[in-house]
């Protein structure tokens, strides 16, 4: 069996238990993602001579996504006091002879609003309710179903360059065909939650129209996690973020995506759905 079948059915082994006992047991786990995630950013980085600080990046992450998880009350406080931290670290940097020190400051920065911040959206999803892991169960097949019609259609059919500088291979073709997967899939997992069996978990919170709404959206925005990451990659001149994946690379090459899907499936089932 090919090793990237074998990881992929690895992670599913470890992941759909996370999902649906929640709790410590998802933290861990989504935490873990999230925090590898930074390491890797910090390494891209630093592949092209730029000094992020990797004690305040994947410690600021660490300390985020947990006070995301646990202290969510005072997590906007700790978010504040990090790029203050950092600030200050690269500003000791500069006076002792860092002369690229602002921009590493930049950089620092970015690693902990996108992965800290942004990617704490994939543990707000699971906490949403009661039934969070419905919804997050709701979010993220809408995120693989859009990856994979777009990858199966495009790389048949797929003649329109969507952006060769930053993923040649990725098609328009392969882009609508994701979008069109991802709408029937968020309809179809919107009906069988609420319809389908005796518990129907998510019966009278969703339908399927909303459901194919919520999958056109995240069909249209997700690939751009996709995209800047492949732009990380390509500047730093690396194929993958790292090898932590037989067969799938990195952790970002994993997770890209699902910071988008889950950030933005977060914000429409609290404003627009619900």
């Amino acid at each position: 069996m090919p090793r990237r079948t074998l990881t992929a059915l690895a992670m599913i082994a470890v992941g759909l238990p996370a999902i649906i006992y929640g709790g410590v047991f998802y933290f861990l786990l989504m935490g873990g993602f999230l925090v590898g995630g930074a390491w890797e950013y910090v390494r891209l980085y630093r592949a092209v001579k730029y000094e992020p600080n990797e004690l305040v990046t994947v410690g600021g992450v660490l300390v985020l996504v947990t006070a995301r998880f646990f202290f969510a009350d005072i997590s906007v406080s700790i978010f504040v006091l990090l790029i203050l931290l950092a600030m200050t670290i690269h500003l000791v940097a500069y006076e002792r002879g860092r002369d690229q020190a602002a921009l590493d400051f930049g950089i620092t920065v970015a690693g902990i609003v996108y992965i800290g911040w942004i990617g704490s959206y994939l543990l707000d999803i699971r906490n949403f309710s009661a039934d969070g892991g419905w919804w997050l169960m709701l979010v993220l097949p809408i995120v693989w179903a859009g990856d994979t019609g777009a990858y199966s259609i495009g790389a048949v059919y797929g003649k329109h360059k969507m952006a060769p500088r930053l993923s040649p291979k990725k098609s328009w073709e392969g882009y609508f065909a994701g979008m069109f997967t991802s709408v029937l899939i968020g309809a179809f997992f919107a009906y069988a939650y609420t319809s389908i069996g005796v518990r129907q978990p998510l019966a009278g919170l969703i339908n399927p129209l909303q459901g194919a709404l919520l999958g056109l959206v995240i069909g249209a925005l997700a690939p751009l996690g996709d995209l800047g990451e492949s732009m990380l990659k390509r500047q730093s001149g690396l194929k993958d973020s790292s090898n932590i994946f037989p067969g799938h690379g990195g952790i970002l090459d994993r997770i890209d995506s699902w910071i988008w899907g889950a950030s933005i499936g977060f914000i429409m089932l609290q404003h627009i759905i619900l």
